[in-house]
């Protein structure tokens, strides 16, 4: 394509739908249809020049003026309820559903690392010694300790709202840090793993394992639930850079990136269910079996959601993403 005939010839289209862009809702019924006309021409030009001649200076000009059409000629929608009932029915499961093959594993993987280092600190008294002083140890570990009365320590609404802020920043944090080569997921899962393997090691070494875990597994089933859920989408927004599949990588991004938004909104709700179960359940005076019975009904509850609404939403089509229409047009690919 010779760019400069290209424009030459095209030029005056772009002003001409320009200047009735700049007249607003001030124009006539045949200049409406103009618009309608250069706009749909314009859209044509743009899609010529991405593909055989893709100036910058120029694409930008077009798509500028793209969006300042489209925009008049669609008309810009308002969010309603309906936006936010398809996002927790439909977009937000199926999302959580389509990444399942990420953060499962993540979980697992964790769950196990956790496990050994949790052994490893309690069947080593030197590695104890590092992580604390013997009185400090024992202050820690021992009935009416700081393991037990942290979750009691302040006004359950205020702790509920700091454990909720704390939870979502790192879920936040992994699905934004995950373009960074994944690397900085790791990083979290394991500062994550590792705080949760040194209370286990430390209180199994106090033969208080069964206190943990009734403490740990109210709340912290759904808690670690929803940051696997965020890791493990993080590390497939990392992986897209590496390898985008049959998509651009630009394109593969934006839709994870759109959807990794979207999981952000859905899993603080979900954490803000976690923390008030750790704020007014977990220190509570209900029996221990009460307790845990409690946590694993709300990881239930989580868990049939997903994979009920989300496989449905998921086999329907819906990629966790805002709608066709709210959504950039793409060139198509050769398969």
């Amino acid at each position: 394509m010779d760019l400069d005939v290209f424009v030459t010839k095209h030029r005056a289209e772009w002003d001409r739908l320009d200047h009735l862009l700049r007249r607003g809702r001030r124009l006539t019924g045949a200049e409406a249809d103009e618009l309608v006309v250069l706009y749909q021409r314009a859209a044509t030009h743009l899609s010529l020049l991405q593909s055989s001649a893709p100036d910058p200076m120029l694409t930008t000009r077009l798509t500028q003026l793209m969006a300042r059409a489209r925009a008049t000629v669609t008309g810009a929608r308002n969010a309603s309820w309906r936006d936010a009932v398809r996002f927790l029915t439909a977009s937000f499961p199926a999302a959580v559903y389509r990444a399942r093959h990420w953060w499962i594993p993540t979980a697992l993987l964790s769950t196990v690392m956790t496990a050994v280092l949790g052994w490893w600190i309690a069947a080593h008294p030197e590695v104890q010694s590092s992580i604390a002083a013997p009185d400090e140890l024992r202050e820690m570990t021992r009935p009416g300790g700081q393991y037990e009365t942290y979750y009691s320590s302040h006004p359950a609404a205020s702790f509920a709202a700091q454990v909720w802020t704390n939870n979502a920043q790192a879920a936040a944090m992994c699905l934004v840090l995950g373009a960074f080569l994944c690397l900085p997921v790791i990083w979290i899962l394991f500062t994550n793993v590792l705080n949760l393997a040194v209370g286990a090691g430390l209180m199994t070494s106090a033969g208080r394992l069964d206190t943990f875990l009734g403490l740990i597994l109210p709340h912290g089933l759904l808690e670690l639930t929803a940051v696997f859920v965020a890791a493990g989408t993080g590390l497939r927004l990392g992986w897209t850079l590496i390898d985008p599949g049959p998509q651009s990588r630009r394109t593969a991004l934006a839709q994870r990136g759109r959807a990794a938004v979207g999981m952000a909104i859905g899993l603080a709700l979900v954490l803000c269910v976690s923390g008030a179960i750790e704020a007014f359940v977990t220190p509570s005076g209900l029996p221990t079996w009460a307790r845990i019975t409690i946590g694993i009904a709300a990881e239930l509850a989580f868990l049939t959601y997903v994979y009920v609404l989300g496989g449905r939403a998921a086999r329907a089509g819906d990629i966790g993403d805002v709608e066709a229409a709210d959504r950039s047009a793409e060139l198509p690919i050769a398969a």
